[in-house]
């Protein structure tokens, strides 16, 4: 029989051969430092998008525009980081952080985003 020991401590387990931890108190050091870990990417995803959305309010004033990705980007703008998206009839998808969507493209050669905001028909569909 091999020797197994505690994740959190090193101690020797003893007892039920399914058993993990050496006992509660590293069990809960465990779960606890697990769920520390997973708050903590929410905290960064959530933030992220709270930054996503407040540069996309400020730049896109009038419901339309375009401007050069590299003026978002350089804003804080992470593209990566959005909470949907809707997919228009020349089969384009926008990604959109709440109200504020964004379309990739290049004009001219250049990265550009195109910036609208959502539309009462966008939910049909």
């Amino acid at each position: 029989m091999e020797t197994r020991h505690c994740p959190v401590c090193g101690e020797i387990i003893k007892g039920r051969s399914d058993k993990k931890f050496c006992g509660a108190k590293c069990k809960s050091s465990s779960q606890y430092e697990k769920r520390q870990t997973q708050e903590v990417y929410f905290f960064k995803v959530d933030k992220q998008l709270k930054v996503n959305r407040k540069i996309l309010k400020r730049f896109n004033r009038s419901g339309y525009t375009t401007i050069r990705q590299a003026e978002l980007k350089r804003e804080g703008f992470n593209p990566r980081y959005h909470t949907h998206y809707w997919k228009n009839s020349k089969g384009e998808i926008y990604f959109f952080v709440y109200e504020y969507g964004f379309l990739a493209k290049t004009i001219n050669g250049v990265p550009k985003f195109v910036l609208i905001t959502w539309q009462p028909f966008m939910d049909k569909g």
